[in-house]
């Protein structure tokens, strides 16, 4: 499998998303910001198709969306008190820019499915490279904060009471889990990206104790699943996206059933 040089890139490629995707989802299901990562996947999709549009590669497009979503929506969720109809308007308001995009470019149906459902088997050297650089800011930008981050999002009243900058904070986070959604869709695609970002971390919420064994578990979960799922979407050439996301729902299944059967 390894003496193909797009199965090594993709297995490069993935580690490194995944490293990011379980580090920060761990913030993301503290944070309760499972459907604000869901919206940022859409709002995604129609940088992509908008990137398609204009002629650039469709990871800038989803960044540069994702980034400017990530301020907006945020801040919505943050001071509406219908934040859910709110965030779910602009979701469908950005669903609808995307197909329009698709459709004034005249793509075919492949872009829209790679847009959707990830090509991280068709990844290049440049495309490995530009992920793993955006992994590793992602990586450092909370590395920077975590100690704020940890106290902010596990007990945001305290945080605050202890003269956090909490506003600072989460700016930082959302943009961190924006740039995780646009380089995270690059293995499961725009529509299911929020799996990466959700089951692994919900998952090791159920094993480890600390923030630390969390993020570990969640790392090593994510990790598991794309890379089972390259492996088997080789050998089956069955799509990637597919073996993902069973794998992350049956070990979030089985985690769930030992935590209710030890609680009973």
């Amino acid at each position: 499998m390894f003496q193909y040089e797009f199965m090594r890139y993709a297995f490069l490629a993935s580690t490194f998303i995944a490293i990011t995707c379980g580090v920060v989802g761990v913030y993301v299901v503290a944070r309760s910001y499972a459907f604000l990562a869901h919206t940022l996947s859409e709002i995604g999709f129609a940088g992509a198709a908008f990137a398609v549009f204009i002629g650039i590669a469709p990871l800038w497009g989803m960044l540069l969306f994702t980034l400017l979503g990530a301020i907006g929506v945020g801040e919505l969720s943050m001071h509406s008190d219908q934040k859910e109809s709110s965030i779910s308007a602009i979701s469908a308001l950005f669903i609808g820019l995307g197909v329009l995009f698709l459709a004034i470019s005249g793509s075919n149906s492949r872009y829209a499915t790679n847009i959707l459902f990830g090509s991280i088997i068709g990844v290049d050297r440049q495309g490995v490279a530009q992920l793993v650089i955006l992994s590793i800011i992602v990586l450092l930008m909370i590395l920077l904060v975590q100690r704020s981050l940890n106290f902010d999002s596990f007990d945001h009243i305290g945080a605050a009471a202890h003269g956090i900058h909490t506003g600072f904070v989460g700016i930082v986070f959302l943009v961190a889990m924006a740039m995780s959604v646009a380089i995270g869709a690059q293995i499961v695609g725009s529509l299911l990206v929020f799996i990466l970002l959700t089951l692994p971390s919900s998952t090791a919420r159920y094993i480890g104790k600390t923030i630390p064994a969390m993020i570990g578990w969640s790392i090593g979960f994510a990790l598991i699943g794309v890379w089972a799922g390259l492996y088997l979407g080789f050998i089956t050439n069955w799509p990637v996206t597919f073996f993902i996301a069973t794998i992350e729902v049956v070990i979030y299944l089985v985690a769930y059933m030992v935590h209710v059967i030890k609680h009973r």
